[in-house]
C-alpha cells in the first residue's frame, strides 16, 4: 500500500473514531443520549447537512465553493409549494424544486467559467439575489402548503406499532432513506466514474489538467450543478416536512454544509476529498448538536464548540498540505 492509500486510510479511522467517541461519551453523560428515538431523531436532523454537504464536497474539490446553498433552499422549497398551491401534481411540484436548484448551480457555474468570476464572489452575489428573487415574489410571507404535500418529509418506513397501540418502534424517516440512497449514489459518482476522476484531476492542478485533455468548464459546470440540485432536494424536503414555504429559511445553511465537508477531510485547497468523509464529519455535527443540547448547553456554546472543530480541521489540513 502506497504512502498516500495509508494516509488516506489512517484519515477516515481518525474521523469514524472521532464519530464512535463523541457518541460514546454522549451516551454517558447525557440521559436518553442512546435511545432508539433519539438516534432516529438526530440521523433525521443530520440528512439535511450530509446532502448539503455532499453537493458542496465537489464544489470545494474543484477548488471552487458556493455560498448560495441557503438561498437555493428557500428558493426551491417555495417554489415546490406555490405550485402545489396552483394545482400542479405534488410529484410534479417537486420535480420543478430540484430543476430549479439545478439550474441556480448551472448559474453558478457559468459566472465562474464564462465570466470567470472568483467562487466566492460568483456565489455570494447569488446567494443575495436568489434571496431577493423569493422574498420578493413572496413578500417574504409563508404560505401552506396541501396537506398531502407533507407526506414526503413526515412519513416514515419500518414502523412497528404493537396491538396493544404503543409504538414499538418509530421508523425511519423518508428523508433519511433519501439521504442515505444519495450519499451511495454521489460516492460512486465521485469514485468510480469519469467525471468524478476529473474533478479530482482539476482541484489538484487544474492547468495539468487542461494540458492533458480535460475539458475544464463541462467538470466544473457539473460539479455547481449537483451542489445545487442536492440544495433544492434539501429545500423540498424541509417544506415538505413543515408543510409549509419558509422564504426566510436556509440562512447560515451554507456554513453548516461547508462545515462537515472540512470537518470530513475535504481541502479547501482542493482535489481532496470524499462522500464518506462528508457523511461522517456531518454526523459529527449532529452529535455534538443534540449531545450539547441534551447536556443543557446552550446554542451558543455549541456554535463556540463547532466553531472550534472547523478551526482543527482545517489547521490539520494546512499541516497536511506543509508536509
Amino acid at each position: 500500500m502506497s504512502v498516500n492509500l495509508q494516509r488516506k486510510s489512517l484519515e477516515k479511522l481518525f474521523t469514524l473514531g472521532a464519530v464512535a467517541v463523541l457518541f460514546i461519551v454522549f451516551s454517558l453523560t447525557a440521559n436518553h443520549f442512546f435511545t432508539v428515538k433519539n438516534v432516529l431523531t438526530m440521523a433525521l436532523q443530520t440528512s439535511t447537512i450530509t446532502l448539503m454537504g455532499i453537493g458542496v464536497t465537489f464544489v470545494i474539490i474543484t477548488g471552487g465553493i458556493d455560498l448560495s446553498i441557503g438561498s437555493v433552499i428557500a428558493l426551491s422549497g417555495t417554489a415546490s409549494v406555490l405550485l402545489a398551491n396552483a394545482g400542479v401534481p405534488f410529484w410534479w411540484a417537486f420535480a420543478a424544486g430540484l430543476l430549479a436548484g439545478a439550474v441556480c448551480g448551472l448559474g453558478n457555474g457559468l459566472l465562474v467559467t464564462q465570466l470567470r468570476i472568483p467562487p466566492f464572489i460568483a456565489t455570494l452575489g447569488t446567494m443575495m439575489m436568489l434571496r431577493g428573487i423569493v422574498l420578493t415574489i413572496t413578500n417574504a410571507n409563508s404560505s401552506a402548503a396541501p396537506e398531502d404535500f407533507g407526506d414526503l418529509g413526515n412519513l416514515t418506513l419500518f414502523r412497528v406499532v404493537s396491538p396493544d397501540g404503543p409504538v414499538l418502534f418509530p421508523g425511519i424517516s423518508y428523508i433519511v432513506l433519501i439521504m442515505i440512497a444519495s450519499a451511495g449514489v454521489f460516492h460512486f459518482v465521485l469514485k468510480k466514474t469519469r467525471l468524478g476522476r476529473y474533478i479530482y484531476a482539476i482541484g489538484s492542478n487544474e492547468e495539468a489538467s487542461r494540458l492533458s485533455g480535460i475539458r475544464i468548464k463541462p467538470v466544473k459546470l457539473a460539479a455547481y450543478m449537483i451542489s445545487g440540485f442536492l440544495a433544492a432536494l434539501v429545500g423540498v424536503l424541509l417544506a415538505s416536512r413543515m408543510v409549509t414555504s419558509q422564504p426566510n429559511g436556509g440562512v447560515g445553511y451554507e456554513l453548516s454544509a461547508i462545515a462537515a465537508a472540512v470537518i470530513g477531510g475535504t481541502s479547501l485547497m482542493g482535489g481532496i476529498g470524499t462522500v464518506t468523509g462528508t457523511v461522517l464529519g456531518s454526523f459529527i455535527i449532529g452529535i455534538l448538536n443534540t449531545g450539547l443540547t441534551m447536556g443543557g448547553a446552550s446554542y451558543f456554546a455549541q456554535q463556540i464548540v463547532i466553531g472550534a472543530v472547523v478551526i482543527l480541521a482545517v489547521a490539520l489540513d494546512q499541516l497536511r498540505h506543509r508536509r
